[in-house]
């Protein structure tokens, strides 16, 4: 029952290639042509979106940050959103909700954050190991703590983003299951319950990418 519960979320395909995971870059095909060439309301309501997160993205990092700089953050948040919103359409793989797809995500991030903070700013990134006012006695204690909470982050994050993915999803397929054992009246209930259920995944496939695309731009702004 719980390996057939689960197997949802297997990328099957008819054909040998992995062409389930090439459905995270079917939304480009979906764009009009007219959204690259002129402005119409496509256009608008994408650059209202980047603007709106260019300038919560800005807050985070700080004042020197530039279009270029929260344009890689705006871009990670839309190719979550897609995917997960992608992912509630019926019969479509849903990338997100495999940890091999978050942590592609999450671990090129977290490893050039580091890189970069540890080669050009080593004495900003020891400070962050020992909190201000921290006792001495405690100071090696907090220095292991940090560590171990600076490492697990990629994964806090990949978890995060895949689990929130899965729970929703199969609580969806245990409420469609029990559809053809209840009587008709149950059933309109039952309809009503998944309708609302999907509005809320909705909220949640929104959310989750906020959430990542947030926890992304803090951990950059912790190596500037």
């Amino acid at each position: 029952m719980m390996a057939n519960l689960f197997s949802i979320f297997d990328p099957v395909a008819s054909f040998n290639l992995p062409l389930n995971w090439l459905a995270s870059f079917i939304g480009l095909t979906l764009l009009p042509w007219t959204f690259w060439v002129q402005s119409n309301r496509y256009s608008k309501l994408f650059n209202l979106v980047f603007n709106q997160l260019h300038t919560e993205f800005k807050t985070l990092v700080g004042p020197v940050a530039s279009k270029g700089h929260t344009m890689l953050f705006i871009s990670l948040f839309l190719l979550i959103v897609f995917n997960n919103f992608l992912g509630l359409a019926p019969y479509v793989f849903t990338a997100t909700s495999h940890l091999a797809m978050t942590l592609s995500l999450a671990l090129p991030l977290w490893l050039a954050f580091m890189i970069y903070g540890w080669f050009n700013h080593s004495q900003h990134m020891l400070a962050h190991l020992v909190p201000l006012g921290t006792p001495g006695a405690l100071m090696p204690f907090m220095v292991l703590i940090e560590t171990t909470s600076n490492v697990i982050r990629p994964g806090t994050l990949a978890v995060r983003l895949a689990a929130n993915m899965i729970a929703g999803h199969l609580l969806l397929v245990l409420l469609g299951n029990q559809g053809p054992s209840m009587s008709s009246s149950i059933l309109s209930f039952l309809l009503i319950t998944q309708i609302l259920l999907l509005t809320l995944e909705s909220a949640v496939a929104v959310i989750q990418s906020y959430v990542f695309a947030v926890l992304a731009t803090l951990y950059s702004s912790e190596v500037a």
